[in-house]
């Protein structure tokens, strides 16, 4: 299994963490479901039951999908996996969730920035009361 995921490239975490592990022990005892979708992606388990997979996995964030659009490639994806839906709509149904998932991103971008200067700004507040003389003083013994 090692050499296996050496040549599909696998992240030197889920590598290290497989180890000696036969192909059984990683399925029954991996702890991290994006590392499974990867490995049946990479050594191409069907698209079928593997957007079913993606479908129930993505369905455990539904709570914080805001979108409807979002919520319906879900809805989608599943169906396809059971054979209910076909290839066109998961492809419709991901197009426009894409559409919205962009704008989403966006919005997400913008309020992640403004809390992330918010927060530089508090963390350099409390260097400075806590180390600033002591930064200025090491600063100046080497000038």
């Amino acid at each position: 299994m090692k050499d296996l995921l050496r040549k599909l490239n696998a992240c030197t975490e889920a590598y290290k963490w497989a180890g000696d592990k036969s192909v059984e022990e990683i399925v029954s005892t991996c702890h991290r479901g994006d590392w499974l979708l990867w490995l049946a992606s990479k050594i191409d388990v069907d698209i079928q039951p593997l957007t079913l997979a993606k479908g129930h996995c993505a369905n455990t964030v539904r709570h914080l999908m805001k979108d409807e659009r979002s919520i319906n490639a879900v809805d989608v994806a599943i169906k396809f996996g059971e054979g209910k839906a076909s290839r066109k709509e998961l492809s419709d149904a991901a197009a426009a969730a894409a559409y919205g998932a962009a704008a989403a991103a966006a919005a997400y971008a913008a309020a992640a920035d403004a809390a992330k200067r918010e927060n530089q700004m508090r963390t350099a507040d409390i260097c400075r009361e806590y180390i600033g003389e002591l930064i200025i003083e090491k600063v100046n013994e080497r000038i």
